[in-house]
């Protein structure tokens, strides 16, 4: 211990020298890779141990747009990147019958239209249509206009255009993102090893010491991150943290998932179906296409389930079926003492807003802004803990909103989600919203204002009143701005390469 000038204690570092991932999937190697971006191999070794006994889940094959932007830092090329995974382009997400049966919505990426003046676009739109204009919000909606249409184009390549503001994600094969990853990884000196974990040592304050293989081999580490999914063998079956179950705003706990034949034209857009019980994803892919149905099991059985994919699946089902048991949720603290839980292992909530891997990436960019030495300052834990908990619980209040605001009644299961009970969290941003259209902003929040305002409006939210202050600007005004900018957007996307043209000229796999 050495005491300083201002006679407050400080005590030297003792740095974590050797980090051991349990299990590999994309959650580890996602860790792996990013971490070993920003750890340098000399100061803090990294091992990542997986059995290949161990099947993954695979579930979740679409992105959002933060991925992009983890791409671009960790250095990677995307067309490299893309040709590698078999990837598409995705501009958002296709909502079909959630409102009502044979309505859909479209919820987009990127900008939804401009200030006009210091005004808010949202609320200058809401009075043209209080005025009688019928324009959508989603016509002023680059990626929204571009999905309708299958065109494609980089918005970074295309700024101060018309489609400059535009957002975009990828489709992507979620087993190759993981083997892409794991060279990345590898060849910045992440050590990979072949074993099963089965048991685990502790230091007497509870903290892991090493972990112990199927083999008799022991690993030692002063961190251990656990991406072994649901089961999660470090942070539950040794430290015991427990589970927040949220089944009671998501009751969807099954899902029966299917890989299929490539269709064409190729979509740059994720679809979600509502189906009886649930409803069905189609993720398109170079080479094919990745579909499921993600049900509830009070409302549907599993062979019921199974049929109702077979029967609306697009394409030839190229392999068996596969089926997967989830419960929503999270857990109670996703980092305890000197583990840190990743993916399945911290919480699972349904991919209908293609979250999962963003999830991840979220958890070691937190794990990277509060790096702690061996001792794992309790502040730090605590602090992760509470700020990575926000983005689960926004992320759920999000997805429940898809639900909650239905319309229909022809199933029981959508009958339960239009009377279900609501966090209160979202009930109080429903409340706000339905108002004048006000948002509450949060820190760093993933779902900005265009996309509450995209999914409020596909399911029939709509502000009361607009705000007041729109008042000071001429309604003639608002409306020339709204013509001219749907005009503008069609007018360049009309112009732009498919979908399938953009991929082929930039980034087609050979696969």
């Amino acid at each position: 211990m050495v005491s300083a000038g201002n006679n407050r204690e400080t005590y030297a570092m003792n740095p974590i020298r050797k980090i051991v991932i349990v299990g590999g999937g994309t959650s580890g190697w996602m860790a792996a890779a990013i971490l070993s971006h920003h750890l340098k191999q000399s100061v803090c070794r990294i091992q990542l141990v997986e059995s290949a006994d161990i099947g993954t889940i695979g579930i979740g094959e679409s992105t959002i747009p933060p991925f992009v932007g983890l791409i671009r830092r960790l250095g990677i090329d995307e067309q490299d990147f893309m040709r590698a995974t078999q990837s598409t382009y995705k501009l958002g997400i296709r909502f079909v019958d959630w409102r009502q049966r044979n309505e859909r919505y479209f919820h987009p990426f990127g900008v939804i239209g401009k200030r006009i003046g210091s005004h808010d676009f949202y609320q200058c739109w809401l009075r043209a249509r209080q005025a009688g204009d019928t324009s959508s919000l989603s016509e002023f909606s680059p990626c929204a206009v571009m999905a309708e249409n299958g065109r494609f184009f980089r918005p970074g390549e295309a700024l101060n255009t018309p489609i400059g503001g535009a957002g975009y994600a990828f489709h992507v094969d979620a087993t190759l993102v993981a083997q892409y990853l794991r060279r990345y990884a590898e060849e910045r000196g992440v050590e990979r090893l072949e074993g099963k974990v089965v048991a685990a040592q502790q230091r007497d304050n509870g903290f892991l010491d090493a972990v112990l293989l199927d083999d008799g081999r022991k690993l030692e580490g002063d961190f251990f991150i656990d991406c072994t999914g649901f089961r999660g063998e470090l942070i539950t079956k040794i430290l015991g943290v427990g589970y927040e179950d949220w089944s009671e705003f998501l009751p969807c706990d099954r899902a029966v998932a299917a890989k299929t034949s490539s269709i064409s034209p190729i979509p740059p857009y994720t679809r979600a179906t509502a189906r009886r019980a649930g409803w069905m994803w189609n993720i398109p892919l170079q080479h094919r296409v990745g579909q499921g149905y993600v049900y509830s099991s009070a409302f549907c059985s599993d062979q019921e389930a199974r049929s109702t994919l077979l029967r609306h699946v697009e394409g030839e089902v190229l392999e068996e079926l596969k089926m997967i048991r989830f419960t929503s949720g999270r857990r109670k603290e996703i980092w305890r003492n000197n583990c840190l839980a990743l993916g399945l292992a911290a919480g699972f909530i349904e991919p209908l807003e293609s979250t999962a891997i963003h999830l991840i990436a979220r958890g070691v960019d937190f794990f990277l802004r509060y790096f702690p030495d061996r001792d794992c300052d309790a502040a730090l834990v605590r602090e992760y803990n509470r700020r990575i908990s926000a983005d689960y619980e926004e992320v759920r209040d999000f997805i429940v909103l898809h639900y909650c605001a239905t319309e229909r009644e022809d199933t029981e299961f959508w009958r339960w989600c239009r009377n279900m009970s609501l966090p209160d969290s979202l009930r109080e941003r429903i409340e706000l919203f339905e108002g004048h259209g006000a948002l509450r902003e949060g820190t760093d929040e993933l779902f900005r204002s265009s996309s509450w305002q995209s999914v409020f409006e596909g399911m029939g939210i709509r502000p009361r009143k607009h705000c007041p202050r729109v008042n000071n600007l001429e309604l003639e005004q608002i409306s020339t701005t709204l013509r001219m900018a749907k005009q503008a957007i069609r007018g360049m996307v009309n112009n732009l390469p498919t979908h399938e043209e953009f991929i082929r000229s930039q980034c087609q796999s050979m696969e």
